[in-house]
């Protein structure tokens, strides 16, 4: 057994470089979040996203740890873990995702170490989390929060605990509160200074917290604990705590407070810890730095550490202290006495010794003797180490997520503008000359293939009532519309079906620019080309059916409003993200409803655009701010002609020729008739009756 664990770990070492470091996709990580939450947008390359409420509203970050934080385990892979933080920085869900950890995989099996990440869920970042049990169970004076960790995979766990701090840290800075998260500070070998421990502290390079047994017990006052200190009492004038605090991760200071051995200890130990930042603390009062109970090489139970409103994780480096010769004697006193320490904490997690820490350390108290009561007071005091005993890698300027958003679609976002003013000028500007050209249909069916392929399938640009709904989600909670700025590909497409709304009503979005509106007209064209029985409803059920998607987009409003936690499911009304955003790779039901409206689409003309999409709805709303009738038509329309609104089968022209803009898709049948002197009816007769072909303009317009 032990020779087949051997074995096994040596086959994950030998494999961990061929680990998987990428990101999970978006289709992958939108089925891992937490209802009713669902997967926002991407804000950086690193895999961090946002997630939004069930009304669109930013509601936190997920993220997994290993392109953070990829710390390796014992295996030599890093153990990969999912977290979802709110904007609060309280832990909603951490899930283990992936591993190597032979202990775990061919031992105690995974179910111990699933658990161990179910005790997050509640915890805050600004707690100070360890691992372990309090020693003693003295829980109640402690500052730190203990997750219990896993028999017999002490060190793997700890790995895992110290992977989803790193990475949960370096989001928390980033993203929460604006401080970088680039590459920490590191001790500069190349700067040297000769230090005395004069001048250490009079630079303030030594920091000192001294607390009187007077002070203590006024923080004390007023409280169960008044009085369970009679030394407070007694000797009020006597130091209660006398704490002296240094960096020793910078040469010149390790050297002025470290004897040579001392040293040496160090340099081996800052060789194969090279991340970690070491702190001296010293204290030669009477309250000393940790309980009785506390064990060597963990977590110091009376001291913790925080920056920028998040915990600095502190830990024993259990180094055998030698101090400089030329310390003060109270220094090698409490050295030898136990109350001096070199403690360690990861710069990988963001902590910077060169901006302002606070070290904290915990005043205890008991009342009591069979079931004592534990009482606390935080003495707290800043530290900080001068920027000239480190140096900095230099950090690129970092964009913002809309702005990373834009330059990552730099190429897209051009090809489709060249394209969309292409596509302006010949609805515009080249309208009746495009109509009017004998290729008008297969430039139609080159440009919707276009739309399909690289706006769809490529670009991810299919609109989506979603966003709708989330638009009006934010704006009814008052919350951020930023979450549009990071899809800038769909705002561009937004952008010109708004303006579309003035210049030509729905038709240009619904009729030219709706993948799946595409992937409609080219069914229609198969069913038509295999010769199928088409479905065609009278005037009346036509009227009726038009009313259908008014109904679908209020029944999805109410749903946004009082019902907001179900609104994903009732968006699959739409079946745009089976069809176009995950290639139809789904499971079988949400593909066979797609799947039905394409094949219905062969005999009924374009089905779910017309009488179900509650997109389409919202076009038709908004092209109620068209400033003009763009389709020309002739006092002859409607009476006595009637070719036009035979021909449309969207039947979107009224028996007196008008054009209902509201169901017109700006396919262009029409106005081909229009252009066309062979065909249209007016024009022929004006041709006949003058024994020539007529010139249009000899032809009265409207």
């Amino acid at each position: 057994m032990m020779l087949s664990r051997l074995l096994l770990a040596f086959f994950l070492i030998c494999c961990a470089p061929l680990a998987r470091a990428e990101p999970l996709s978006s289709e992958v990580l939108a089925d891992l979040v937490v209802p009713p939450f669902q997967l926002g947008t991407q804000v950086n390359d690193k895999g961090v996203w946002t997630i939004l409420n069930a009304g669109g509203a930013e509601a936190g970050f997920v993220f997994e740890t290993e392109p953070l934080a990829p710390l390796p385990g014992f295996s030599g892979a890093a153990i990969n873990v999912l977290v979802t933080l709110d904007l609060e920085g309280r832990f909603m869900d951490v899930r283990l995702l992936e591993h190597n950890e032979p202990i775990f995989v061919s031992g105690l099996g995974e179910a111990p170490f699933r658990a161990f990440f179910e005790q997050y869920p509640g915890l805050s970042i600004s707690d100070t989390v360890v691992v372990g049990t309090p020693y003693g169970g003295a829980t109640d004076g402690s500052g730190l929060v203990y997750l219990d960790g896993v028999t017999k995979a002490t060190a793997s766990v700890r790995i895992a605990h110290e992977s989803v701090l790193a990475a949960t840290l370096q989001v928390a800075r980033e993203k929460m509160q604006g401080v970088s998260a680039g590459p920490p500070a590191r001790p500069d070998p190349a700067y040297d200074e000769d230090l005395t421990f004069d001048t250490m502290l009079a630079q303030g390079l030594i920091t000192r917290l001294t607390v009187s047994n007077a002070e203590i017990q006024a923080e004390f006052t007023g409280t169960l604990w008044e009085r369970d200190d009679p030394e407070a009492v007694a000797e009020p004038d006597a130091p209660y705590l006398d704490l002296w605090i240094a960096d020793l991760g910078p040469p010149a200071l390790a050297r002025a407070l470290l004897d040579e051995d001392g040293l040496a200890e160090l340099a081996r130990f800052m060789e194969i810890a090279d991340h970690d930042a070491p702190i001296l603390v010293v204290e030669t009062a009477r309250h000393g730095l940790v309980s009785e109970e506390f064990v060597r090489n963990t977590s110091p139970d009376w001291l913790s550490a925080s920056q920028d409103g998040l915990p600095v994780a502190l830990r024993d480096s259990d180094l055998d202290l030698r101090l400089h010769p030329d310390l003060p004697d109270a220094l090698h006193d409490a050295a030898d006495f136990g109350a001096a320490l070199i403690l360690r904490t990861d710069r990988r997690l963001g902590f910077d010794p060169t901006r302002d820490w606070t070290l904290n350390v915990q005043a205890v108290r008991s009342h009591g003797i069979l079931k004592p009561e534990i009482g606390t007071v935080t003495l707290s005091t800043d530290v900080v180490t001068p920027e000239r005993f480190y140096t900095r890698p230099e950090v690129p300027r970092q964009l913002s997520p809309a702005a990373e958003a834009l330059r990552g679609r730099a190429t897209d976002l051009a090809v489709l503008g060249v394209g969309l003013i292409g596509l302006g000028v010949l609805l515009g500007p080249g309208l009746s000359r495009f109509a009017g050209s004998n290729s008008m249909q297969s430039a139609r069916l080159a440009i919707l293939a276009a739309m399909t392929i690289f706006v769809g399938f490529w670009g991810q640009g299919q609109l989506s009532i979603v966003t709708v709904l989330a638009t009006l989600r934010t704006a009814l909670d008052g919350a951020s519309f930023a979450f549009l700025l990071y899809d800038p590909f769909s705002l561009l497409v937004w952008a010109a079906a708004i303006v579309g709304f003035v210049l030509w009503g729905r038709g240009l979005f619904c009729g030219w620019l709706c993948p799946f509106g595409a992937l409609q007209e080219f069914a229609d064209r198969i069913g038509r080309l295999l010769r199928l029985p088409q479905i065609e409803p009278n005037a009346a059920w036509d009227a009726h059916l038009r009313l259908v998607k008014y109904g679908v987009l209020a029944a999805l409003v109410a749903v946004a409003l009082w019902a907001p936690h179900h609104i994903d499911k009732a968006a699959e009304v739409e079946p745009f993200k089976t069809a176009i955003t995950v290639y139809f790779v789904r499971e079988w039901y949400y593909v066979a409803y797609a799947a039905l409206w394409l094949l219905l689409g062969m005999v009924l003309f374009k089905g779910f655009c017309r009488y179900v999409c509650p997109l389409g709805a919202v076009m038709a709303i908004g092209g109620m701010i068209r400033g003009r009738d763009w389709i020309a038509r002739r006092a002859e329309c409607g009476s006595p002609c009637q070719l036009c609104k035979v021909k449309c089968r969207y039947k979107a022209i009224a028996p007196t020729g008008k054009v209902a803009y509201d169901e017109c898709f700006g396919c262009l049948d029409c106005v081909q008739i229009y252009e066309a002197e062979e065909r249209c009816v007016p024009l022929v007769l004006a041709a006949r009756g003058a024994g020539r072909r007529p010139g249009r303009a000899e032809v009265a317009a409207e």
